[in-house]
């Protein structure tokens, strides 16, 4: 039963994200849709002294029907500022250093101008770090036809999955009948029961960027997801 999952990349995106890439065998990420602005595609939430904050990338939309993937950095500086902010509201973390040299290193030397690429690039070195190894694909690579839907299913259908598995905001709009009428079966991501672990600045918020965790847990950050490797 081979099991699939497509989501549209994220900026350092939270646990849950990471956990629906850990329990499936392929992720697809779906970049070729339109860029949506003040959206997690280009920013995420962290914690600070004063509370919760963004961190962005800034981005440059020239049309309404841009695509993620053909989404742009407006600010070369952008890299300079995000691990600044990074060292500021982590530096005294318990475990910022055990993965700050890897963040510094992709702070410091990436130079791809497209949020995709930066996407992609982080949640492969994140997913590293968890011990996830599923194989992660490009939607650019496969052939996207019909409906949005009906795209999802044939991108399923063309990595012969047996299973789609989504996060549960996709029950508002997934038509399920689609995946049926193809044998493929849907699958909801659930994001409930999640531990509590120690968290810089109470009170303890989950819906937060991934380093949150891997700053405050190290290596112990397997046994706060559901789906990395122990």
């Amino acid at each position: 039963m081979k099991k699939v999952a497509i989501l549209q990349s994220n900026y350092i995106p939270w646990k849950g994200y990471f956990d629906i890439i850990g329990a499936v065998d392929q992720f697809i990420i779906y970049d070729e849709v339109q860029f949506t602005k003040n959206d997690w595609r280009n920013r995420n939430r962290i914690k600070t002294k004063n509370g919760i904050q963004w961190i962005t990338i800034p981005v440059r939309q020239m049309k309404l029907s841009q695509r993620i993937s053909e989404t742009e950095i407006s600010d070369k500086a952008w890299r300079k500022k995000n691990w600044q902010t990074l060292i500021t509201n982590y530096g005294k973390a318990p475990n910022f250093h055990t993965y700050a040299g890897q963040f510094e290193n992709f702070y410091k030397t990436f130079e791809g101008s497209r949020l995709s690429d930066i996407n992609l690039t982080l949640i492969k070195m994140i997913c590293e770090m968890l011990g996830i190894d599923t194989v992660i694909s490009n939607s650019a690579n496969f052939e996207l036809v019909g409906n949005p839907t009906e795209r999802l299913v044939n991108l399923c259908k063309q990595v012969h999955a047996d299973v789609y598995f989504s996060g549960p905001a996709a029950k508002n709009y997934l038509c399920e009948d689609f995946f049926t009428q193809a044998g493929i079966k849907v699958e909801w991501m659930e994001y409930d029961h999640y531990p509590e672990y120690s968290q810089l600045y109470p009170p303890f918020e989950h819906r937060v960027s991934i380093v949150d965790l891997l700053f405050n847990e190290g290596e112990n950050s397997v046994h706060y997801i559901k789906y990395g490797k122990r």
